[in-house]
């Protein structure tokens, strides 16, 4: 199967448009190489400085330790004073991130 792009006069049918065809290919390839190789040189640089990727943590250490108190905290019937829902209202976060911090030693 060949390509033909008529308002640009390339036609892989020939020896010449397979040439061009393969070269832009080439091209886009070498471009792409370029990029991945920027990319992991910015990383490495911004490791270098202490930086590391990915969101900051939704808790901070402090609140850790208050989401894990208020979880441990019973009433005098022996059972949890606040629900996970509950601290994670009062934190403004969901019940997931509080139970991914609880499952944390």
């Amino acid at each position: 199967m060949d390509l033909v792009v008529l308002d640009q006069g390339i036609d892989t049918s020939t020896a010449i448009g397979r040439m061009f065809f393969q070269i832009l290919g080439s091209i886009a390839e070498f471009e792409h190489a370029l990029m991945s190789e920027r990319t992991r040189d910015g990383l490495a640089a911004a490791r270098a400085r202490g930086r590391t990727g990915g969101q900051k943590p939704k808790l901070g250490p402090r609140q850790v330790r208050l989401a894990r108190e208020m979880y441990d905290e019973k009433g005098p019937d022996g059972k949890r004073t606040h629900t996970v829902e509950h601290i994670a209202q009062e934190f403004g976060v969901t019940r997931p991130t509080i139970y991914r911090h609880l499952a944390k030693p």
